[in-house]
């Protein structure tokens, strides 16, 4: 199948499906006239770093976690490694995030938000 079918199967933009290939996440086989051949096994691959990439997996997880998935020797330690560092930093920016909303939102209601000149937001980003 051809790189645009590829992509309405999988759900991915065909320039996606080409960055995959060209940083070797994916590998699919070429016709005679060098035109790409995506086979099932090729859009497995894809769906499974559509999924990955969706859940926040940088590309070099993604990389890490394929070659688990393809190597059925593997230690399911291995892959929970990966993901558990990955719900770390997710943790952490939870907390980040949070952190800008408390002081966001506190300089948000400090501001009278009228006429004059005066503000608490721009007093504080001047800082």
């Amino acid at each position: 199948m051809n790189i645009s079918d590829a992509a309405s199967e999988c759900g991915l933009p065909a320039k996606t499906i080409r960055y995959y290939e060209d940083i070797g996440l994916v590998n699919p086989g070429r016709l005679s006239n060098g035109y790409r051949d995506y086979g099932e096994d090729d859009l497995h691959k894809l769906r499974f770093l559509q999924r990955a990439r969706g859940l926040g997996f940088s590309v070099e997880d993604c990389r890490g976690l394929l070659s688990l998935y393809e190597d059925r020797n593997r230690a399911s330690a291995d892959v929970k490694a990966i993901a558990k560092t990955h719900l770390i930093e997710i943790q952490r920016k939870i907390t980040e995030l949070q952190s800008l909303q408390t002081t966001l939102s506190e300089l948000v209601h400090a501001c009278h938000g009228d006429d004059r000149p005066n503000c608490p937001i721009i007093n504080d980003l001047a800082r």
